[in-house]
């Protein structure tokens, strides 16, 4: 499996629909990867918390402008597109969701995830948006995809129960993020630990730029099962990560240290 990361930049000078625009022509530049990873609400920002509720928008394609710009650019460039999140406008009054999209390469709408963790502590997206209730994984033809987001890598037992779903348990747990800077060993340590507590590919996607003042870690990465990190962002520019993924390196570890069987809890 061949997945890129892009790891978008941010700018507040950049209008949103400029954003959509310049984002979907850089997926459609990604013809012959498998699977094409966008950050966490690169349309508005993570930290942008006053443009939250102006900015969302409906998960569909046929009534959200990111959807639809999303969709097309994954059917034009024949790709799997887990096209990173949007503020979703929940059809509650008033309620909004951090929503992830996945498109096929048909520009089909295969899965949505609701951000389960809300970041905050009583501030911003955590007192802003409702916050989800499931996790999600999409069948990708390669390797069943789990899907989280940003502060979601803190709370490992998200990642067991994506592990964990039936029918198939997710291979590769794709995590788009909008991570700060100042904590960016964090971010490298969880995605990493994440990785090899559940013997998984996790591709990590942050954004580039700053959010709302906010700076961005950036270093986006591309993990495997053992923890080793096959490609990575040097920093926090506009950059694509692209890596090719063994997919047999799952079972391969698994097998030969098969700590998920000595499970107790």
């Amino acid at each position: 499996m061949r997945a890129s990361l892009l790891q978008i930049q941010v700018d507040p000078d950049e209008s949103v629909n400029s954003r959509r625009e310049r984002v979907a022509s850089l997926v459609r530049a990604q013809k012959g990867a498998d699977l094409v990873v966008l950050p966490e609400l690169w349309p508005v920002g993570a930290f942008a918390f006053d443009r939250f509720a102006a900015e969302a928008e409906d998960a569909d394609p046929a009534a959200g402008p990111t959807a639809l710009a999303m969709s097309a650019a994954a059917r034009d460039a024949g790709v799997w597109l887990h096209a990173g999140s949007i503020v979703e406008k929940g059809h509650e009054a008033g309620a909004l969701y951090n929503t992830s999209l996945v498109f096929s390469p048909a520009g089909e709408l295969t899965g949505t995830y609701r951000k389960i963790h809300r970041f905050g502590f009583d501030r911003g997206e955590a007192t802003l948006m409702t916050a989800g209730t499931q996790p999600v994984t999409v069948p990708h033809p390669q390797a069943t995809l789990g899907l989280a987001t940003c502060y979601d890598l803190r709370f490992p037992e998200l990642f067991r129960a994506l592990v964990d779903a039936e029918p198939e348990g997710a291979r590769v747990i794709v995590v788009p993020a909008g991570w700060p800077a100042k904590r960016a060993e964090h971010w490298s340590l969880f995605a990493r630990a994440r990785a090899v507590e559940n013997q998984t590919f996790v591709l990590a996607c942050g954004t580039a730029g700053s959010h709302a003042g906010v700076a961005q870690a950036g270093r986006s990465a591309v993990i495997d099962p053992w923890g080793e990190v096959l490609a990575a962002a040097d920093g926090a520019e506009e950059t694509v990560v692209t890596a090719d993924l063994d997919l047999s390196q799952i079972d391969k570890v698994r097998e030969s240290f098969p700590v998920l069987k000595d499970r107790v809890l």
